[in-house]
């Protein structure tokens, strides 16, 4: 969407300094030439076959898988599933009955492979101590490419914060590897992407590198190392943080699943970049064989004087007013929302009823199928919150099924144990028909606390790690037969925001409501797209102020949830246009992604990003000049150009527009913005 120039000399000066630049010759980025075919070949030749090393260990009985494993009985089948080749290898030791399977998936279209290890005792005992389990377990002789004196070049990781709801959420962290050094990383607590890691992370050389993912909802560590007497190799490992455990007969288990990525090429972005586009053909929601659109939503029931908190005071006439009203005022969601609040809760906090999932029919009489009907009248979806492994003490749940809760001491709330059958049973049948007899369209689960504490106590010291993985597994389950029983159902993955983002969960859902970060401040917003996309194209946040700054800040490069309120203030036309904006710009966010400015928190800097879409020839860049930042101008290169193509570039809030030659456009575009706070979209196009 356009804006009107402010002043017309302004145009005029952007448009001069469009062409300012001196020319320097810059490459496209060509996504083929980025495969490393051959790498991924050579590590599944060398350890995805059953006569060779597999890329896992453990410790049996004392001794180490790798002395013993290659000994044990072995079978081994494949079958191919459209771009994938599936191969399943099993060992069984016929001393103790343990059986480890391991399903390998390596992917045609992409230089990728993955795996995941499953542990089954088929005896009539319990097994001797299973432990020190890493489902990833390789090394890499040759990693660090060597410089013109023969001397091993230097290695990188990059990877990202996990979220604790601060500025700094997903921020990038760039970290050398030394020879004879190790970076060991993972979440702080019981969910997979708390605070201090994301699990998703590039190791690179000057010429080629692999982007490593863990697919666990819970607790995990990695280690990237260059300790042994080989100053070339790359040693990984990853897997749970903790494992001493027994099987009792007829007992399996499994482990986390690890994803590797091959790539080569002298720019890093472009292993970023390979592994977005793997996500999205592999690892993310599809409607009919694409990625599912990201939804603009609006909440319809928050609000109200105290004590109301979140959604607890919201109505059926209400929330039906509300979507009227947005219909009224052409202001038109994918779908509405309604948040924590909306059921049994005898004190009204909206925390206190988790554990009793009945409508409150004192608020909804009818249930929600009239507020869902009310929005589907127009073509809107509807998401409902639910936070299902958290139980409030005295909550429905509290009082007729202790046997499937955990509680630790002087704690009010309890842990629903996914991993008992029955509890995951009656959670199952209970949501999938709630949602089905209530019009949920984006089922949005929450998990508001550090479950570690709960597994721990529920395991005896011979059985460590038992609970967590037979939880995980469960809730794997539990959101597989959700999706399975409600053809068309998005799930909404959010965990105190984005603090359980994973291989596992990113298959299964996107993070709507990506950080509990200050609603709505846009200027953490920004940072938190700088980090996250690096790795994943699908999240979202929230807006409550139509200014283009504020909107863009949230809505650009992710879905987003409005919390507008629509008083005699507020700003209708801009609210049109961002949702006319948001709609045409929504794609982008799955292109290739180049961020164009350095990382920075502060109120001083600019932050701007670029989506480009090589298929179709077009992009789009936004910046955002933040509060106190003295620069009106600031100059970027364009990642992705053909040299040699022409581009129609469009300064969209200006009405201005140039014709660059990708060779300018990669060798600097300066962009200006004459007041802070303040933002700008530029789209371009290859017109030859």
């Amino acid at each position: 969407m356009r804006r009107q120039p402010k002043r017309a000399e302004w145009a005029l000066t952007v448009l001069f300094l469009a062409f300012a630049a001196v020319p320097i010759a810059f490459g496209a980025w060509d996504p083929v030439s980025a495969h490393d075919k051959a790498g991924r070949d050579a590590f599944a030749a060398a350890h995805m076959t059953q006569t060779m090393p597999p890329p896992f260990a453990f410790v049996y009985g004392g001794k180490p898988s790798s002395g013993f494993i290659g000994k044990w009985g072995v079978t081994a089948d494949e079958r191919a599933e459209g771009q994938k080749l599936i191969r399943t290898v099993a060992y069984t030791d016929s001393s103790t009955g343990l059986r480890v399977t391991v399903v390998y998936t390596i992917f045609q279209d992409f230089p990728a492979a993955e795996w995941v290890v499953r542990f089954k005792n088929t005896g009539r005992a319990a097994t001797p101590i299973i432990e020190k389990v890493r489902a990833c377990a390789v090394s890499f002789p040759e990693f660090a490419t060597l410089d013109s004196g023969s001397v091993p070049g230097p290695v990188m990781i990059y990877r990202a914060r996990g979220s604790s709801a601060e500025r700094s959420d997903f921020g990038p962290i760039d970290e050398a590897l030394a020879a004879k050094a190790e970076v060991r990383f993972g979440p702080t607590a019981g969910r997979s992407s708390d605070t201090n890691a994301l699990p998703f992370f590039n190791v690179a050389t000057p010429e080629h590198g692999i982007v490593a993912a863990i697919g666990w909802s819970g607790r995990w560590e990695a280690v990237v190392g260059r300790k042994g007497p080989n100053p070339r190799a790359l040693d990984l490992t990853a897997g749970m943080a903790e494992t001493h455990f027994k099987l009792l007969p007829g007992e399996e288990v499994r482990t986390p699943s690890v994803a590797l990525l091959f790539w080569k090429g002298a720019d890093r972005l472009a292993g970023h970049n390979l592994f977005r586009r793997f996500v999205l053909a592999h690892h993310m929601p599809q409607a009919g064989g694409k990625p599912v659109p990201l939804p603009i939503n609006h909440g319809v029931g928050f609000g109200g004087p105290f004590p109301c908190n979140e959604y607890v005071c919201a109505t059926e006439s209400y929330a039906i007013g509300m979507i009227d009203r947005l219909h009224q005022f052409g202001l038109e969601p994918d779908a509405c929302w309604i948040d924590a609040g909306w059921y049994e809760n005898a004190t009204n906090q909206w925390w206190s009823g988790v554990g009793t999932w009945t409508v409150n029919r004192k608020n909804f009489p009818n249930g929600l199928k009239p507020v869902t009907a009310a929005a589907r009248k127009y073509g809107q979806g509807f998401v409902v919150w639910f936070e299902p492994e958290r139980v409030y003490e005295g909550t429905w749940l509290d009082r007729e099924h202790k046997g499937w809760l955990t509680s630790l001491p002087g704690n009010r709330n309890r842990l629903l144990d996914l991993g008992n059958a029955k509890a995951l049973e009656w959670l199952t049948d209970h949501v999938a028909n709630f949602i089905r007899d209530e019009g949920v369209t984006v089922y949005r689960q929450d998990f508001n606390f550090d479950p570690a504490p709960f597994w721990k106590a529920m395991d005896a010291p011979d059985r460590v790690g038992i609970a967590e993985m037979k939880h995980i597994e469960g809730l794997y389950k539990f959101w597989d037969a959700l999706l399975a029983r409600n053809p068309g159902l998005l799930i909404d993955n959010c965990a105190s925001g984005g603090r359980r983002i994973d291989l596992e969960t990113t298959s299964r859902s996107i993070p709507l409501w990506r950080t509990d970060y200050q609603y709505y401040e846009p200027n953490g917003y920004q940072c938190h797209t700088y980090g996250l996309h690096f790795f994943l194209p699908a999240s979202g946040t929230g807006n409550g102020d139509p200014r283009k700054y504020w909107f863009r800040s949230a809505a650009i490069g992710g879905a987003v949830v409005m919390g507008w309120e629509l008083g005699a203030n507020f700003n209708l036309r801009a609210a049109i246009e961002d949702v006319a904006e948001f709609r045409e710009l929504r794609d982008y966010a799955y292109g290739d992604y180049y961020p164009l400015t350095p990382y920075a928190t502060g109120d001083d800097a600019w932050a701007a990003f670029q989506w480009d879409r090589p298929e179709t020839g077009d992009g789009i860049v936004v910046a955002f000049r933040r509060p106190l930042a003295p620069q009106a101008a600031i100059e970027v290169k364009l990642g992705g150009m053909e040299p040699g193509a022409d581009y129609e570039v469009n300064f969209e809030d200006y009405g201005v527009m140039v014709v660059r030659s990708g060779r300018e456009l990669a060798a600097g575009l300066t962009l200006k913005i004459p007041e802070a706070p303040d933002s700008l979209l530029v789209k371009y196009r290859r017109v030859r």
